[in-house]
């Protein structure tokens, strides 16, 4: 088998590019075109490769970031690259699958939460928070939740949107999972309002915490 290299990978990346699906990405802020089925499709066929995958990275190409972000190893990164690598990544998609994809799964994760989640720049900080509602949900153990939820009170309303999105998100994590904190995250929620009139389709959850909480609270039930 021969070694597939980035620039072979880059002009695969280029046939798939469909004007049509970039201007609906373009809407969401992700400047690519690559339908996400055929991209994960070529991970697949390409399977794990590290080098490849920093190579693609280095291409600052959005599609080739996001496959990169699919064939790499997570646990092959050391904690500065990845670093590195959130403070560059400006498009949501790319955020969103480098935080869920590989700092989730790398040893140095935890280490990461703590810094970006008090960091200034609030892309950056987002992350932070993401990983914390990560460890709300699966590992609490050792979390301040009263004091999360004072951060939220005080902060979530004049957040800029990523950053007001990931607190939104903790918020409602610690409503869902907690029941002692459950009426105090319904309540900051219905006081700060956010996200209160988002457009949800049907059939889908409200993103507003006191909703979200509610519903989710209701499905647990149902399964018991």
């Amino acid at each position: 088998m021969t070694e597939t290299t980035v620039a072979q990978v880059m002009a695969e990346l280029a046939g798939l590019e469909d004007p049509k699906m970039r201007a609906v990405n373009e809407k969401h802020g992700d400047d690519h075109g690559v339908n996400l089925g055929k991209l994960r499709a070529i991970a697949k066929r390409l399977k794990s490769q590290q080098d490849l995958a920093r190579g693609l990275w280095r291409t600052d190409d959005t599609a080739a970031r996001l496959l990169a972000l699919l064939i790499c190893r997570p646990k092959a990164f050391e904690r500065d690259e990845l670093d590195t690598m959130l403070r560059e990544s400006r498009t949501p998609k790319v955020h969103d699958w480098l935080v869920n994809y590989v700092v989730k799964k790398n040893p140095h994760g935890e280490e990461l939460r703590l810094a970006w989640f008090a960091d200034p720049d609030p892309v950056v900080a987002s992350a932070g928070w993401a990983l914390t509602t990560e460890r709300v949900a699966k590992k609490p153990e050792g979390l301040d939740l009263p004091s999360l939820l004072d951060l939220i009170e005080a902060r979530m309303k004049d957040a800029p949107d990523r950053l007001q999105w990931a607190m939104n998100h903790c918020l409602a994590q610690i409503g869902i999972e907690h029941p002692e904190h459950r009426a105090r995250a319904i309540a900051i929620g219905e006081r700060l309002e956010v996200l209160k009139d988002y457009p949800t389709p049907p059939n889908c959850t409200s993103p507003f915490a006191p909703l979200w909480i509610g519903e989710m609270v209701r499905r647990q039930d149902e399964k018991r």
